[in-house]
């Protein structure tokens, strides 16, 4: 580490660089929900008149100072705007630029390793649940600081890495947004292929009315609810007072903070937490099977995922474990088209929730099983390569936060 200096942050970082963007002028706005847990990629933007705000542009790093989206991971390398673009973003960032001393990949990183955060976090101020960094006081916390070619180096490594998850994400985007397609054509419009191949509904199909859906349906198709899809089932929540109820080697134990954070993927394994049998046994907790559609079912209702081994729920969730007549893959896509209903059934003064009862209640189109499984037969091959691509992006973000700590401490060398 011969090459390595111990310096004040502020050294070889820029903290808030001078950026400006007359009020009252159009520009792209980052606000602090495109950023996501320890994700690179900022999630988008929007077109806002400028009224103040942190400014940045192309190579900054956008920091959350406020409690929880700092200790949640919220960081990210600003890439989506034009050369020499000026956008705007949440008064709660943080914006970091590299100098002379740095690269703007390595700023990047350095902000992600456990080593800053924790310093970040030392220096949060203010009452709880509103505490904010005191940037002063970061700027002046020592960390050891490479060379900027070894600084280059680190960061081609840890790039490498996040540039082939980018690339998964984009892939299963188009293979996401084709399924979606797929269902809208076969269960919306009604263009599965006839016998003939062609487009059932364009090319003529017999369509008959159905007075509980107020629509005309194809001949064979009837009305049903959710019910019918599978069994409904709800989760409980372990006495966190009881250490006995909990096991790191146990069923994983899903909460809607879980699919939160497993925000873009479709399927989910675990969560933070596992619960032990003994658990299980004193909850009555029900162990639903690889397959099961995650819903959750209040604050907020809405976040989807399909369970990808046996696991268990708390009682935010109404899940619907299939019952072997309709695939997993027909039910994610026919509940995610009823959300709107879902929530629309909710009820609640404080959070909104949809109930069990009220759940199974709710109608839908049952379309023929022939039809069912031929569409599942055609989807199976996306989803799994869904699933793949998933799992691939696990490890290979373990990998990368697994080497971060290790290169930004200099106890993994490059050359």
């Amino acid at each position: 580490m011969g090459d390595w200096q111990v310096k004040p942050l502020s050294d070889f970082i820029q903290f808030n660089p001078s950026e400006r963007i007359p009020k009252g002028t159009i520009a792209k706005k980052i606000a602090m929900d495109k950023l996501t847990a320890f994700e690179r990629k900022i999630q988008g933007f929007e077109y806002s008149e400028v009224a103040g705000g942190a400014k940045f542009k192309n190579g900054d790093t956008l920091l959350a100072k406020i409690t929880p989206c700092l200790e949640n991971g919220k960081t990210a390398l600003v890439d989506i705007l034009d050369d020499d673009e000026v956008a705007f973003g949440s008064t709660e960032f943080i914006v970091l630029r590299n100098n002379k001393k740095s690269t703007s990949d390595y700023v990047y990183y350095l902000a992600r390793s456990p080593a800053f955060r924790k310093k970040a976090i030392s220096c949060m101020e203010g009452t709880s649940g509103r505490k904010r960094v005191n940037e002063k006081a970061l700027q002046l916390q020592e960390l050891p600081i490479p060379n900027v070619l070894t600084q280059k180096n680190i960061a081609a490594i840890l790039s490498i890495l996040d540039a082939k998850i980018d690339l998964n994400n984009r892939i299963n985007t188009e293979l996401e947004a084709m399924a979606k397609t797929l269902y809208d054509y076969w269960f919306v419009q009604f263009d599965f292929p006839d016998g003939n191949g062609k487009p059932y509904k364009f090319s003529g199909g017999k369509m008959v009315w159905n007075e509980l859906l107020k629509r005309e349906v194809p001949k064979g198709w009837k009305s049903g609810t959710i019910s019918d899809l599978g069994i409904i089932s709800g989760g409980s929540t372990p006495s966190m007072a009881v250490a006995a109820y909990f096991d790191e080697t146990g069923i994983p134990w899903i909460t809607p903070k879980d699919l939160s954070a497993n925000a873009g993927n479709k399927f989910i394994a675990r969560g933070e937490t596992n619960v032990s049998q003994l658990g299980i046994k004193k909850t009555s907790l029900t162990v639903m099977p690889r397959g099961t559609v995650l819903l959750s079912s209040r604050a907020p209702i809405g976040y989807m995922a399909i369970a990808r081994q046996d696991l268990s729920t708390n009682q935010g969730f109404k899940s619907i474990i299939p019952n072997g007549k309709y695939s997993s893959a027909f039910i994610y896509y026919a509940i995610k088209n009823l959300i709107p209903v879902i929530v629309n059934n909710a009820s609640g003064s404080t959070f909104k929730e949809i109930s069990g009862s009220v759940l199974k209640s709710i109608t839908t189109c049952l379309p023929s099983y022939q039809i069912m499984e031929k569409y599942t037969s055609v989807i199976e091959a996306s989803f799994k390569k869904q699933e793949s691509i998933e799992i691939e992006n696990q490890s290979l973000a373990a990998l990368r936060d697994w080497l971060l700590p290790m290169l930004m401490n200099g106890q993994v060398q490059v050359r």
